[in-house]
């Protein structure tokens, strides 16, 4: 078996998507029985240099982004669509597996991984040219491909309700935590001095993350408690996130939160046991790795009623309204007075994290594949079943 995945969300400075791509393609490399090529990876040249040059300088903000650029941009993506195409046929492939919502349109079999329906539910969260984009490609690319991946059964549940997916067209796998969680947990972090006690956020600030409840709610708390235990927002400014760098910069950082940055993955497991607790307000997530890692970590979670974020974490965090702006304040002056209180939630927390694995990721990912290419006579339900 031979597999290319398209590796472009896996170029740095990586997000969500980038990080998953990464480790999923590190496990499946540990499977048997198969070549897996991520392209182009963390490297690139070529066409695809020139389209990650043309999306750095076309893709930093939409309001001010001259035409021409937007030109260039455009051009840059259909050139490295075209390179893939060619390295796909090139490289004798039999299936081709895109972790990133839209397929590249090939000869071969393909599997799409699909980690959320926000910018379908939600287009209001996202900038304008990702939802021409979705609008114009992505049904399309969900009708072309053989099998879809879903990371939650909650998004799942969605593709089938909401847009009429046969069932056995769609598996829900879960994500998996970095191999950093699974040994000795680092105590510093950066040349960064963090305070001794601190909430923390993690996550790239954009609409759906809900950081305006959380700055609100935490300005809101009394004066003591605020220096007692700063916030700490880890993650880089994301689209649409001017309200939230407005109060920051004019209100929060004045009263005790602490702007982290975007952070890398080796990086976590220090942030996330520094932690007097996780704060995850989302108000939509496919999966949510954050309350997980933290779990992984052996901390305490305070997270919103999301679907999927309820389904990963189960009964292990203090789940809250992401709207209910007061709960969340007072479930914050309450873990800075009693940093035990959140201790029946997290008590079998990381043991609970620990069934996320990339192994076991890639082990039901290659599953899918040799269903698609007929190599077995498993079904993806009695998959489905099993897990």
């Amino acid at each position: 078996m031979r597999v290319i995945l398209n590796g472009v969300s896996a170029l740095k400075p990586k997000t969500g998507v980038g990080h998953t791509t990464v480790y999923l393609h590190r496990a499946l490399r540990q499977q048997s029985g198969g070549t897996f090529w991520l392209y182009p990876g963390e490297t690139i040249s070529g066409a695809g240099q020139q389209f990650l040059k043309a999306k750095k300088t076309g893709a930093a903000t939409s309001a001010v982004t001259p035409r021409w650029n937007t030109r260039i941009t455009d051009l840059a993506k259909a050139a490295y669509r075209e390179h893939f195409r060619l390295v796909a046929r090139w490289g004798n492939f039999d299936l081709y597996h895109e972790p990133n919502f839209v397929p590249i349109r090939t000869h071969l079999p393909t599997v799409v991984t699909v980690h959320d329906l926000s910018v379908i539910l939600h287009p209001e969260w996202h900038p304008a040219d990702r939802v021409t984009f979705h609008e114009k490609h992505f049904h399309k690319g969900l009708a072309a491909a053989e099998h879809i991946i879903v990371v939650s059964e909650s998004v799942r549940r969605e593709m089938i309700d909401l847009l009429g997916i046969a069932p056995n067209r769609v598996t829900a796998i879960h994500n998996g935590i970095g191999e950093q969680y699974f040994g000795p947990k680092p105590t510093t972090c950066r040349d960064v001095r963090l305070p001794s006690r601190y909430l923390l956020t993690v996550g790239t600030i954009e609409p759906r993350k809900n950081l305006c409840t959380i700055l609100h709610a935490y300005c809101d708390l009394p004066g003591e408690l605020r220096a007692e235990c700063p916030l700490v927002i880890v993650g880089g400014w994301g689209w649409k996130s001017e309200p939230e760098r407005e109060f920051f910069e004019n209100e929060a950082r004045h009263r005790g939160v602490i702007h982290f940055g975007y952070a890398a993955d080796a990086e976590l497991p220090a942030l996330y046991s520094g932690a007097t607790a996780l704060l995850y307000p989302s108000f939509y997530e496919g999966f949510g790795l954050p309350p997980v890692e933290m779990l992984a970590s052996g901390g305490g979670v305070i997270a919103s009623t999301a679907a999927a974020v309820r389904e990963v974490v189960g009964k292990h965090a203090l789940l809250l309204d992401p709207h209910d702006l007061e709960s969340w304040r007072d479930a914050m002056a309450r873990v800075i007075r009693e940093p035990d209180s959140l201790a029946e939630y997290s008590r079998g927390g990381a043991a609970h994290a620990w069934q996320f694995t990339w192994s076991s990721a890639a082990q039901r990912t290659l599953g899918v594949y040799r269903d698609v290419l007929g190599q077995r006579s498993d079904t993806s339900e009695e998959l489905r079943r099993a897990a």
